[in-house]
């Protein structure tokens, strides 16, 4: 206990320094604001400021307080944009999108925001805890995943487009199936031969999911607003703000429970090498879909649809960081660009970390915790500012839209064909809107297919071709049943008819 004491003060003793303190605020406050902006992300933050680290000489620990800043701050700001013009900032923030932006056309854009910056401090937090005392402990758990864990893992994951589905599993199938052809495009893993790139050498790379996140979501967003400003002959609307902007009692009794549900599920998800925090807001929504008391309201617009999402995407920031420090190994695409980082400052993360760096690790341990309230301090005051955004008329929220979403996809590859694609995808996500197809499920479709395939491809290779593998190893068939269990819980409720038919509930109905 006493070593653990002490490393706590040391931790904090390195945070506390005047220049860590001020590069944690100058953290959360740009991946606040990169997270807002569509198209940068904490990954394309983080690897802009490389270049800064170096130039200012940053030691290790230093550099590290200023990145895990941003990771964390971007997780909080994505969310922002989601609520407030349905344009997710960053991956993560997809599926906030579904009940946020409902809300804010409620005009309770102001409590929503209040949920995402409440929900972001408490898993946040949360999550630096975990990290304390069971980071090395998960990080041996996560040592036994070999392929075939990791490709049951998905496909459980991909179980949760029953959640998205609502009453039509076929629409969400179809959704499903699109996203993962999308997620084939591309360089073949194994033989190295092209795959539906149609002779456009732009594709061989696939294709960027910036690019469909985008399209699917603000692009459709500028469609549909542009028809309703048309059937109103060009009048400006405007969305009506109604009530406070702090969250009602009532809201306080759903937020709870779907703000603990997230931040579990999504640290344990992000302590998963790989999963990251996009799959992370996924999960925490399907068991909203499951657990929550008003889960037949999910997609209309509840809190319950934010808090959830919210808090695993923070969560799963923290779970992430375990695969850096104790394993040396990158738990989702952001803590890669911070290992490669760190290694081009001289510090190589791993097993050995704790004993031969503490201050390192510890410091930055603290200043998780710093940064969290910096978090919410920062970010509380400014729900009212975000929620004048929709004081404005909505031809020129339109344009905003349409502003930021140009620019972020085009800044991501510098390539005016990306442009195109997005404005393909919008039409596609304008077309889904229609026929009433979820947009989500093609997301998870794409986060999912391309380590899905590889995976299956690794454990086939490790069985000499035997689906077996995935049967026989205990972690692969937990997580397989699982995904059976979720995939069939629709249909539960029939088997009390069927059984009565079966078994002569007929008779009992006529003497009855």
């Amino acid at each position: 206990m006493d070593y653990f004491i002490h490393n706590v003060v040391l931790g904090f003793s390195v945070a506390g320094t005047p220049i860590n303190l001020l590069l944690a605020f100058v953290g959360v406050f740009m991946g606040t604001i990169i997270g807002v902006l569509p198209g940068i992300g904490p990954m394309t933050g983080i690897a802009l400021l490389i270049p800064l680290a170096f130039s200012l000489q940053m030691a290790p620990t230093s550099a590290i307080i200023l990145m895990a800043g941003i990771y964390y701050g971007a997780m909080y700001g994505g969310s922002t944009t989601s609520i407030l013009v349905n344009t997710p900032g960053e991956s993560s923030s997809v599926v906030t999108c579904i009940d946020g932006n409902k809300m804010a056309k409620k005009g309770r854009a102001g409590p929503a925001l209040a949920a995402a910056a409440i929900g972001s401090f408490v898993a946040g937090t949360f999550a630096t805890i975990m990290l304390m005392f069971f980071g090395p402990l998960l990080a041996q758990v996560a040592l036994h995943f070999g392929p075939p864990e990791f490709f049951a893992l998905m496909v459980a994951g991909l179980t949760v487009v029953t959640s998205l589905a609502g009453r039509s599993i076929v629409k969400a199938l179809i959704s499903t199936l699109f996203g993962l052809a999308i997620a084939m495009v591309g360089i073949d893993l194994q033989s190295s031969v092209p795959r539906f790139t149609f002779g456009n050498i732009r594709f061989m790379d696939g294709i960027e999911f910036l690019v469909v996140a985008i399209g699917l979501f603000a692009i459709t967003e500028v469609f549909v607003n542009l028809i309703e400003m048309a059937k109103k002959e060009g009048k400006p609307d405007l969305i009506k703000i109604k009530g406070g902007l702090w969250l009602t009692k009532e809201d306080w009794k759903n937020f709870w429970p779907a703000c603990w549900r997230g931040t579990i599920s999504g640290f344990f998800v992000g302590g998963v090498a790989g999963a990251g925090a996009a799959v992370a807001s996924f999960v925490s929504y399907g068991l909203e879909k499951k657990m929550a008391k008003r889960r037949d309201l999910l997609g209309t617009g509840i809190i319950e649809g934010i808090a959830g999402p919210e808090s695993a995407n923070n969560a799963a920031a923290g779970g992430s960081l375990i695969h850096l420090l104790c394993l040396g190994i990158p738990g989702s695409g952001t803590t890669a660009i911070m290992l490669g980082a760190l290694i081009m400052l001289g510090l190589q993360p791993g097993p050995l970390l704790f004993t031969q760096q503490p201050q390192f690790v510890w410091g930055l341990i603290a200043s998780m915790y710093i940064g969290n309230v910096m978090l919410l301090i920062l970010n509380l005051p400014l729900v009212g500012m975000w929620v004048k955004l929709l004081d404005i008329p909505q031809h020129l929220l339109t344009l905003f839209i349409v502003l930021f979403s140009f620019m972020g996809v085009y800044t991501a590859n510098n390539a005016v064909e990306d442009l195109f694609i997005m404005i393909i995808f919008g039409l596609v996500g304008f077309g889904f809107k229609k026929a009433d197809i979820p947009a989500a499920p093609v997301i998870l479709g794409m986060v999912l297919g391309k380590m899905m395939e590889e995976k299956m491809r690794q454990s086939l290779i490790i069985s000499d071709g035997s689906f077996g593998i995935f049967f026989t190893r205990p972690i692969a068939l937990f997580f397989l049943v699982v995904a059976f269990v979720s995939i069939t819980n629709p249909y539960w409720k029939y088997l009390p008819i069927l059984f009565r038919k079966i078994f002569g509930g007929k008779g009992r109905t006529a003497a009855a």
